[in-house]
């Protein structure tokens, strides 16, 4: 059994806050940089080229891509030979998270009482976190940042198993061209199929944190989502909404067992800035 101190998690967690908002990956900086090579509209490149600049700068200041540094969802895969010590794991995480965006200068975007009195908690918290228990002895964290411009176009349907496949393509098509501009694109589209209600949403946030480029291991999958890719990007949305052949970056499906009598489709949208960074401790 291997002990480790929750503060190990609170400072990992007060990094990667600082580390996801300021610095874009590489496979997201690598695609713009082939978007110029690629994209037919002109004024999408342009989009492009400053998207570039933007991220240099970003990274070059320590300052957040985008202002809006959104709320932190936390994934932990938790090995099944770990100790935890040192005080409660949620406590770590909220606390990890409130160090890293009073540090680092990344707005406070969540309000409780959501409908109601919407008052700033102030510091960000509390963090979204989904926790699973794996084999081993370590402890994988993964912070993605999700800003509410990309999130209030995703959508969930749960479709009739009848529907099948052809139902999947087209309710992802439909509210890919309905986030239009709004979601900021070229945006990064997670797909989340089957399982249940809040099952396909989990999955289809999840499949956000694969790299853009990419294949999907299970051919059915990644035929699949070839093609959503090549029509999403035949809808002309374009880059920010200009126009253009490149509306979305990438497309990726997670797949789940489902009930006999329901097909669940969850789309959970990405803006440009399509931040994530991962430790394992």
């Amino acid at each position: 059994m291997r002990e480790i101190d929750v503060a190990e998690i609170t400072a990992a967690l007060a990094r990667l806050s600082m580390d996801a908002c300021y610095y874009l990956g590489d496979d997201v900086v690598g695609f713009f940089k082939r978007a110029l090579e690629t994209e037919e509209s002109e004024a999408g490149r342009d989009v492009f080229r400053q998207l570039l600049e933007n991220a240099e700068i970003a990274r070059r200041e320590d300052m957040p891509l985008c202002q809006d540094t959104g709320l932190a969802v936390v994934f932990l895969e938790v090995g099944q030979d770990v100790h935890l010590i040192g005080g409660g794991l949620e406590e770590a995480v909220d606390e990890g998270i409130r160090r890293g965006y009073s540090d680092g200068y990344l707005r406070k975007s969540a309000v409780r009482a959501p409908f109601s009195e919407r008052k700033n908690t102030g510091d960000n918290t509390p963090a979204v976190l989904h926790t699973r228990i794996v084999p081993g002895d370590r402890v994988k964290i993964t912070l993605a940042p999700k800003g509410g411009g990309a999130e209030n176009m995703s959508a969930l349907s749960m479709l009739k198993p009848s529907q099948g496949r052809q139902g999947v393509v087209d309710f992802v098509v439909d509210t890919v061209n309905k986030a239009g501009p709004n979601a900021c694109p070229p945006m990064v589209v997670g797909v989340g199929v089957g399982s249940t209600f809040e099952g396909s949403a989990l999955l289809a946030k999840k499949a956000l944190m694969r790299n853009i480029g990419s294949e999907n291991t299970e051919p059915r999958l990644a035929e699949l989502e070839d093609e959503l890719e090549g029509r999403c990007n035949d809808l002309g949305i374009g880059p920010q909404g200009l126009g253009g052949r490149i509306t979305v970056m990438d497309v990726f499906v997670e797949e789940a067992p489902a009930h006999i009598a329901s097909l669940p489709v969850a789309v959970n949208i990405q803006c440009h800035s399509a931040r994530h960074k991962e430790v394992v401790l």
